[in-house]
């Protein structure tokens, strides 16, 4: 490392010059074997023994320097303490034993919190999105970053930005859900949370998958995507778009699968095209774990490593994780055979230390590995993750059973969820990776993951309340406990006590659901798809034989996807889903189901009534078959369980007094729409005010419904708001059959409502066309909220 004084330093070490600058100048100075270097990734336990860098390990690894390192605290059982002084041995090698001293980028999963041995678990996204509250989100990514930084992180790989129409998908608990506006606003908030107003101090977020991932044929994971180019362009793309365009999101990740014969890690039209060119994006492409190896060993689309290297990296990839690959020897190879060009390596290097130098690794390579420990999990981090829970929290039908009366005599407990902490949490959180990766460990893995014999990976203790844990707290010894039975398991043998403990009981609260995870116990999470959405093992069985004893039954579904039959569902007398709602989950349901709070999700993916519905989704075009005369299938309706939007509460709401101004707008002009909601029950409470458009006529078809603004506010009892959108008529455009992006003049329709088959028609507008030039796309608009008070209109 240089000890030269600033005057006689390089330029690239210079804070006072600009980062572009800086780059360039180091990019002259590098070798070719150190520009590949910046291009790979090593895991941790490739690095370090115990919880110690390894010098015989790193030498090799980092000898020429290193891209990326990959998750010090996810992959590890190390610490908040530990693992910054990892991340500091790591940067302390790379900065005093290489020959130009360059910092590493240390990536973790962060998609329901830092995946961190000591960090907060937070609700997995698909709650996150149930809460309709982009604050909260942003709220939680903030807490994400200043636990990262501590721990010498500076790249978290989230958020999600997937569309996903297809509960069959595994990966559905990490997607914001069906709808793309919905999607946008959420991803918009994670990323501004996650970057902050600077990299100096924030970390890069990465949005993923780019594009379609969860639109999988069959909804299985790695399958195709079967998705037109308009389609493509108004739903999938357009919240990574948003997030490019509006947050400045600094990174994207690929996805896996392919679409139209052309898988992620290789489309040049996506990756350089749409997203460079068209875009303007301006920060690096990191490629889902191993998928540069899978253009050769998966697609079959590349002879051999060299020629998947070339491809990718052609293509726009610029840095392959989670190890060094294909972006080692084989780059080098394609490089020195003239099947890659050194300009094509340039430029992904030249964005690769642009980042770098953007997040202050130069300057402040070193982190105070005393002090991680106390950003971890404070009184305020687990405040939130409380409310986010308990805003997550769907009531989906109640016949008046909930809340529960605190005069009950006896509750029955039962269900596999129950009493079972671990699987409150989703996929990738940290007690479900290590397990995947003891798993991985234990009985090999199809990806080779590098799993050393001395690293340090353990099973973790779960130590947080459980449901009945919750109740208990609540009822004391009226509460009483039966498994049941397990998540997926065949075994009846615990069917007799649920029963009659049920029986016995003045209410029974069943908590069923997923396990989320990877390993193959795991019935939701990556790689854990479905071909059905009953409830999974034997369930539904349990269910229906404690429906049978005639006691109220409240089902609980902590579960990462819409779940359980039309059956189980009808015969209760009230359902509630909490998705998979984290540590602080036990205590929100319990708030919940006891009224010390009352529900206000909303669904952000519909509940279809069967798997053979799929796929169905509010935003479906007039001719999607759910208009044909006889309307409804031979067998059962075509109509949802739960729509879109949908969610409950124990108090009443009424909209009324809307209205639609100005009636003529041109194209880039904005449209008013405002509506009053009244809180006409006895309790306060939220209500998600959702706006929706129709375009009635256009030159290509269009969906019956599209979500275009939505506020979720607090009512009390007997009060009024009036809600405000400041709706950008930019933002109401649509792909031509040239696939140019225009608003075209014509009459559009607008509805309010509280979810998409409960609305209001608010009124409709004309646009003209603006003599002063063409529509400007737009992603999102303004709300205000008055506060009206009690007895208005009187």
């Amino acid at each position: 490392m240089s000890t030269l004084p600033l005057e006689q330093a390089p330029l690239y070490r210079d804070p006072s010059r600009g980062a572009d600058e800086r780059a360039a100048d180091l990019l002259r100075r590098m070798t070719r074997e150190e520009k590949v270097a910046q291009l790979g990734s090593a895991w941790v336990f490739q690095l370090t023994e115990g919880d110690r860098l390894s010098e015989s390990k790193a030498a090799p690894l980092l000898g020429k320097g290193l891209g990326q390192v990959t998750r010090i605290s996810g992959a590890s059982n190390l610490g908040a303490a530990e693992a910054a002084r990892i991340a500091n041995e790591i940067q302390r090698f790379l900065l005093e034993r290489t020959r130009l001293g360059i910092p590493a980028i240390v990536h973790e999963e962060v998609c329901s919190g830092l995946m961190a041995s000591q960090s907060t678990v937070f609700p997995q996204a698909i709650g996150v999105a149930s809460t309709w509250d982009p604050g909260l989100a942003e709220a939680m990514a903030d807490v994400v970053r200043v636990q990262m930084r501590a721990v010498g992180a500076h790249q978290g790989l989230s958020p999600v930005l997937d569309i996903c129409r297809d509960p069959r998908w595994g990966r559905t608990e990490e997607t914001f859900g069906e709808d793309p506006h919905l999607v946008a606003q959420m991803g918009l908030a994670m990323v501004r949370g996650l970057q902050g107003e600077s990299l100096i101090n924030g970390v890069v977020a990465t949005g993923k998958h780019l594009v379609g991932y969860g639109a999988s044929e069959g909804g299985l994971n790695w399958a195709p995507a079967h998705i037109p180019p308009r389609e493509l362009r108004e739903v999938y793309l357009h919240p990574f778009e948003a997030a490019v365009k509006l947050a400045g999101l600094r990174s994207v990740m690929n996805g896996y699968h392919e679409i139209d014969g052309v898988p992620g890690a290789a489309d040049h039209e996506l990756l350089t095209e749409v997203l460079r060119r068209s875009w303007e994006f301006q920060g690096c492409v990191v490629s889902d774990y191993f998928a540069v190896r899978q253009l050769s060993d998966y697609h079959h689309l590349a002879e051999d490593a060299p020629e998947a290297a070339s491809i990718a990296l052609e293509a726009g990839l610029d840095v392959e994780l989670p190890s060094t690959d294909c972006y080692g020897q084989p780059l080098l190879q394609a490089l020195e055979s003239g099947r890659l060009t050194e300009t094509t390596l340039d430029d992904a290097v030249g964005r690769v230390l642009r980042a770098k130098l953007e997040l202050g690794l130069f300057e402040r390579p070193f982190i105070d590995a005393e002090v991680a420990l106390s950003v971890m999990s404070t009184p305020f981090q687990l405040d939130l993750a409380g409310r986010l829970a308990r805003k997550s929290i769907v009531l989906l039908r109640n016949d008046g059973i909930l809340p529960l009366s605190p005069r009950l005599e006896s509750i029955a407990v039962i269900g596999p969820n129950a009493h079972e902490a671990r699987n409150l949490f989703g996929d990738y959180t940290y007690p479900a990776h290590v397990e995947s990766l003891l798993e991985m460990r234990a009985h090999g893995n199809v990806f080779s993951i590098p799993l050393p014999d001395d690293a340090d990976l353990g099973a973790t203790t779960i130590r947080f309340p459980t449901v009945f844990d919750a109740l208990g707290g609540r009822f004391g010894y009226r509460v009483r406990l039966a498994r049941g039975c397990g998540i997926s398991e065949d075994s009846t043998e615990g069917f007799a006590e649920a029963v009659a403990l049920a029986a016995d009981a003045d209410v029974a609260v069943l908590v069923l659901g997923d396990k989320s995870g990877l390993t193959d116990d795991c019935t939701s999470g990556e790689s854990r798809d479905r071909h059905s959405l009953d409830l999974p093992g034997v369930q539904e069985e349990l269910l229906a034989e404690v429906v049978k004893t005639g006691t109220p039954v409240v089902l609980v579904l902590v579960a990462g996807r819409p779940t359980g039959s039309v059956r189980a569902h009808e015969g209760c007398a009230a359902v509630v889903t909490a998705w998979l709602p984290g540590q602080e989950g036990a205590a929100a349901i319990v708030d919940v189901l006891t009224g010390e709070v009352n529900p206000g999700g909303k669904l952000p993916i519909t509940h279809p009534r069967t798997v053979g519905h799929i796929p169905v989704y509010y935003g479906h075009k007039v001719s999607g078959g759910r208009s044909h005369w006889k309307g409804d299938y031979v067998d059962g309706p075509v109509a949802p369980l739960y729509p879109f939007g949908h969610g409950l509460s124990y108090t009443t709401f009424e909209l009324g007094s809307p209205s639609v101004t100005p009636d003529v707008v041109t194209w880039n002009d904005e449209v008013i729409v405002a509506i009053e909601v009244a809180n006409t029950g006895q309790r306060d409470g939220d209500e998600v005010v959702q706006l929706y458009v129709r375009d009635p006529q256009a030159s290509v078809t269009r969906p019956v419904l599209e979500l275009k603004g939505f506020a979720r506010i607090e009512v009390h009892a007997g009060a009024s708001k009036r809600i405000t959108f400041r709706l950008p008529v930019g933002q109401l455009g649509f792909y031509d059959r040239h696939l140019r992006y225009v608003v075209e003049p014509g009459e559009i329709e607008v509805m309010v409502g509280t979810s998409s088959q409960d609305l209001v028609h608010a009124g409709k507008f004309t646009v003209i066309a603006d003599p002063s030039g063409p529509p400007v796309k737009r992603f999102e608009g303004t709300v205000a909220v008055a506060d009206l008070g009690a007895d208005t209109g009187t």
